[in-house]
């Protein structure tokens, strides 16, 4: 159940800073932790009530105090970052460690524009990095409109591999604009029948399994996927793969540092990638916001304005 309630402003404490935020969005990762899905995440989340009960990972906005110990932040400085674990993105203001997934946001942004910049692109750059994707190689993106696979056929392009993306009618000319040099509409063709071979496929919604893919991937391919797949097979096939000589799966798990967010800042300055707006909504209506991603038809993220100006 989301709903919208008072709670205290959070005071930053020693290594934190405390960000008055302007944006924020509302996305998987969210919903996951929510509804506890798949189940066992309660034994994380909490077995009877969650345990963190302001969700939001994703943020931009200004640091309005420093904690003791931080030296990396003043205040006044527009930020952005993830938050996942501790969350608590969805309020006006957000405690978060300084040396944390946080950094100062690309000068070509808006806060709405900067807040999207992070949980798709962390969960594709984890899954882009274990395969060590490269120059010249062959990726294919199932799902590529979403949050998680927007964000990879722009990665794997900045790393100038040849992407064949997957996705609805709709978005196919979207898609396109993201770099993708071909793209299969999976509602007219089964892409898993695809002629080409890939050196990875990268599934950014867990709708394939290794199995319907094996025959596309290359003799020493890569399969890998942001879900655990059929009967949560994906973690254990993955534990074979330093076994394996030839077609193999990867089951990276994610880590959120300030690396990755100033590697997504230079990415976003440089032009070579752009978070994807869906559509936006004012704080207040949250719950409308949770009923539309939870439809899983979002094409790309879904952002939340908080505070402050809607631009700079």
């Amino acid at each position: 159940m989301v709903r919208v309630s008072d709670v205290g402003t959070p005071t930053a404490g020693h290594g934190e800073v405390l960000v008055k935020v302007h944006a924020t969005t509302v996305n998987r990762t969210d919903c996951a932790n929510r509804a506890a899905n798949p189940f066992f995440m309660r034994l994380f989340t909490g077995l009877t009530a969650p345990r963190m009960t302001v969700l939001g990972c994703e943020f931009a906005g200004v640091v309005e105090a420093v904690g003791t110990g931080v030296t990396s932040f003043t205040v006044g400085d527009r930020v952005f970052g993830y938050n996942e674990g501790p969350f608590g993105a969805h309020a006006e203001y957000l405690t978060v460690a300084a040396d944390g997934a946080i950094a100062i946001m690309p000068a070509n942004l808006t806060y709405a524009e900067a807040a999207p910049s992070t949980e798709g692109a962390h969960y594709a750059l984890v899954q882009i990095r274990a395969a060590k994707i490269r120059s010249g190689q062959d990726v294919l993106v199932y799902g590529a409109s979403g949050a998680i696979g927007s964000a990879a056929v722009q990665l794997v392009k900045s790393l100038r591999a040849q992407v064949t993306a997957v996705c609805g009618t709709n978005s196919m000319d979207l898609v396109r604009g993201l770099g993708a040099d071909r793209v299969i509409d999976y509602t007219v063709q089964d892409f898993t029948l695809d002629d080409q071979r890939y050196d990875v496929i990268l599934d950014a919604v867990g709708k394939s399994s290794f199995g319907q893919c094996k025959r596309l991937l290359k003799p020493r391919g890569i399969y890998i996927s942001t879900e655990l797949g059929p009967w949560a097979q994906n973690p254990f096939l993955a534990l074979l793969a330093p076994l394996q000589r030839g077609r193999k799966v990867l089951f990276p798990i994610p880590t959120q540092t300030t690396e990755m967010v100033v590697y997504l800042r230079g990415l976003i300055e440089s032009g070579e990638f752009t978070p994807l707006i869906d559509r936006t909504y004012p704080l207040d209506d949250i719950v409308a916001a949770y009923r539309y991603v939870e439809t899983g038809q979002k094409v790309g993220s879904v952002v939340i304005t908080v505070a402050g100006p809607p631009d700079r």
